[in-house]
């Protein structure tokens, strides 16, 4: 029998749109239940932002932020949530994360913020804080997070599936009622038992899907959870074609990929092919320059190509990107010194679960905030340093927008537990075959045929998945598998139907 559990409202992902829409809703005296599925938030994608949030220039013209991202988003920006975003955001980066959790961004001599500039930007408009920006925010929001007794934090915890009214409602006439959300099954890492959490607000919040790739700047649990949960609930999903990938990444044997700035190309660093000559133009923007790096190494069946830092010094390197330098170091590369091994990786998912200004998904009582939604900020493209803003702005206006009203919740179907054991040959195997066909058939380069052949391969993996997990008993790793089949299946479906080359959408034809 699933354990049964009530709050006002639930937040599924850790990252800084869930803890910041934790904070506001707790500030307002709402009970918050905030899940996360690692042993703490670190895990999430927001910690691992380097380049910064985007503010404001002292002097910066109206208007030019958002003509700035409506440019990145090549035709496809919502402007209504664009002029939300930089309506919203220096005021909500001050009021939240500046007054409220004492961020430690950089400031000068005098005491001003230093601002940074990166690609595609007009001007410096970027607060910061090295190459540690979402480290900083992430660890000062959580320590409030976990001190604030409206806030029941949960690690090491699961999302299976939302519950609905039309679901899993014991009273069978709830087919006839609204689209509408009461909650999720969750499962417990430790105890391996199944939790059904009752919500008045179910928040997704559970971040991107790179996870779904080979190569990859994202955490493990960034597999497109809360998009799959959302989508077999019926929810809308849109824009699943526009995944951004960063174009240097650090290639390593044997380990996950390690986001390198792009403030890096900023200063100057030059892209060297296999055999250590220039092959990409300098200003050439993200998508160009990670096309053009994945083409060289078809092309030269090769791993990886190389980043060149030599003509800065090593310790200018050293001071201005300290957390990049250290990384590389102790893996045996020293940067400035030697050229380093890059790849391409699946950075930003552009799409998600369909999303109004405050949120608000196509069902009732479900919202959906940060990089699992798609709010149309970004368009086909995302501008640098807007994720991290947009998490922000969402969670306020989120928050903001809940008012917990009283009323009984439904019955529900007890969640059945099965009981076969799941093979972790079998699931190794599966998540290599998902990666693999994402990366050579669904990445950055796209054609008819290679998106049918996944298309026909993912669908029948999900067959095959969906057929043992009906029995398996649940684990972790299941649960991330059966969602990270959606999800590339997902992918691959809005980029089959799309036939139009468009920002990080990119159609060739052979």
């Amino acid at each position: 029998m699933a354990m049964e559990a009530e709050t006002d409202v639930l937040i599924i992902g850790s990252g800084i749109a869930g803890m910041v829409a934790a904070l506001q809703l707790a500030e307002k005296g709402i009970h918050v239940t905030l899940i996360c599925s690692g042993e703490n938030p670190t895990s999430a994608n927001s910690y691992r932002a380097q380049g910064g949030i985007g503010f404001k220039a002292p002097d910066e013209p109206a208007g030019l932020f958002k003509k700035d991202i409506l440019e990145a988003g090549a035709g496809l920006c919502n402007e209504k949530a664009v002029d939300q975003l930089v309506n919203l955001g220096p005021s909500y980066i001050q009021e939240i994360l500046i007054d409220m959790i004492d961020v430690p961004f950089e400031k000068a001599k005098g005491g001003a913020w230093k601002l940074t500039k990166e690609g595609a930007h007009s001007v410096s408009r970027i607060l910061f804080h090295g190459d540690q920006t979402g480290k900083v925010i992430m660890e000062a929001t959580y320590k409030k997070v976990s001190s604030h007794p409206k806030i029941d934090l949960k690690v090491n915890h699961s999302a299976i599936d939302l519950m609905t009214l039309s679901h899993h409602s014991k009273k069978i006439t709830d087919i006839y009622a609204p689209s509408t959300c009461v909650g999720a099954y969750t499962l417990d890492h430790k105890s391996q038992k199944v939790a059904t959490f009752f919500a008045k607000e179910t928040v997704l919040a559970t971040g991107g899907v790179g996870e779904c790739f080979l190569h990859t700047t994202n955490g493990k649990e960034a597999r497109g959870d809360g998009i799959a949960m959302a989508y077999r609930a019926g929810v809308r999903i849109m824009n699943m074609e526009y995944v951004q990938f960063h174009p240097t990444a650090l290639y390593t044997v044997g380990e996950p990929r390690f986001l390198l700035s792009e403030a890096l190309r900023g200063e100057g660093g030059v892209i060297l092919s296999h055999d250590h000559k220039p092959c990409i133009d300098p200003l050439a923007p993200r998508d160009i320059a990670a096309r053009v790096i994945f083409e060289e190494m078809v092309k030269t069946n090769r791993p990886h190509l190389w980043l060149d830092m030599s003509h800065k010094p090593t310790s200018y390197l050293e001071d201005r990107f300290p957390m990049i330098y250290r990384h590389c170091a102790e893996r045996g590369w020293s940067l400035g010194e030697s050229p380093i091994p890059i790849v391409p990786a699946a950075h930003y998912s552009c799409g998600g679960v369909a999303v109004d200004l405050e949120g608000q998904t196509t069902m009732k009582g479900l919202r959906a905030i940060g990089e699992v939604a798609c709010t149309g900020v970004h368009g086909a493209n995302r501008l640098a340093s807007t994720a991290l803003l947009e998490g922000l702005v969402w969670a306020k206006t989120c928050a903001d927008s809940i008012k917990i009203k009283s009323g009984n919740f439904p019955e529900v179907e007890p969640w059945q537990m099965g009981k076969e054991p799941f093979d972790r040959a079998l699931i190794h195997q599966d998540w290599m075959t998902i990666k693999q066909t994402m990366w050579n058939y669904v990445g950055l380069m796209r054609n008819t045929n290679r998106l049918k052949r996944a298309y026909k391969m993912l669908t029948e993996l999900k067959w095959e998945i969906d057929s043992f997990y009906g029995d398996a008993a649940l684990t972790p790793e299941l649960l991330a598998l059966r969602n990270g089949c959606e999800t590339a299946l997902l992918i691959t479906q809005g980029a089959l139907r799309n036939p139009h080359s468009r920002g990080c959408h990119y159609r060739i034809s052979l």
